[in-house]
């Protein structure tokens, strides 16, 4: 089976500890629900995962390959981290477009597609800039799954969403997971992580103190 495992991680800036000794393995076709407080260190074990940024000590490697090492960022993966800014004078089909022409694995129809997954019209042609957050937010996560990679990390994925624009993100993660992709989500809504997350994990202070399911 393919997997991430992370293997005692820890990140130090400034000398400030944020990741402390963090163990875990990610498997393909699961939903995996990280939560804490903020400034737990969720957003930066996000960023680790995605090699943005590379771990004080430790190793995470990907479908057997080690990050820094073997390669410089994950070969398939979406990501939405905090706020999603995108050109502001560009469509949101205008957007995937350019961001799509960076791989060129997918075609006009697929980027099509992903607007309508996540309920955006592919010919709505107001920029960016005139988008409520709610709509950036649909966006974002029409950018991190329309590739179809491997793997998905979104961080508060409903936020900013109407309980509409919910149920729709629960329907779109579940079929990725069901796609084979890993996916790992963090989110303040209890719900979120309950309702959909086949392994719930706490962080507190940098540190795993809680584990459920696997």
């Amino acid at each position: 089976m393919r997997n991430i495992k992370v293997n005692n991680v820890s990140k130090v800036i400034n000398g400030t500890t944020i990741l402390k000794d963090i163990n875990i393995i990610f498997e393909e076709g699961k939903i995996y629900g990280i939560y804490g407080h903020n400034g737990s260190g969720k957003t930066m074990l996000f960023r680790t995962l995605s090699g943005l940024i590379k771990p004080t000590s430790g190793t995470i490697t990907i479908f057997n390959e080690e990050l820094h090492k073997d390669i410089d960022f994950p070969r398939s993966i979406g990501v939405l981290i905090e706020n999603p800014n995108f050109w502001p004078n560009y469509t949101g089909k205008e957007v995937l477009k350019t961001l799509a022409s960076i791989k060129r694995i997918i075609d006009d129809e697929e980027i099509i597609r992903s607007l309508e997954r996540v309920g955006l019209n592919p010919n709505d042609s107001r920029t960016v800039k005139k988008y409520s957050l709610g709509m950036r937010q649909r966006l974002g996560i029409a950018q991190a799954i329309m590739e179809k990679p491997d793997i998905i990390i979104l961080d508060e994925p409903t936020s900013a969403l109407d309980e509409d624009g919910i149920n729709l993100v629960y329907k779109i993660l579940l079929e990725e997971k069901e796609r084979g992709a890993i996916v790992i989500i963090s989110s303040h809504n209890k719900s979120d992580i309950e309702t959909l997350c086949d392994c719930k994990i706490k962080i507190q202070a940098g540190k795993i103190t809680d584990m459920i399911g696997g």
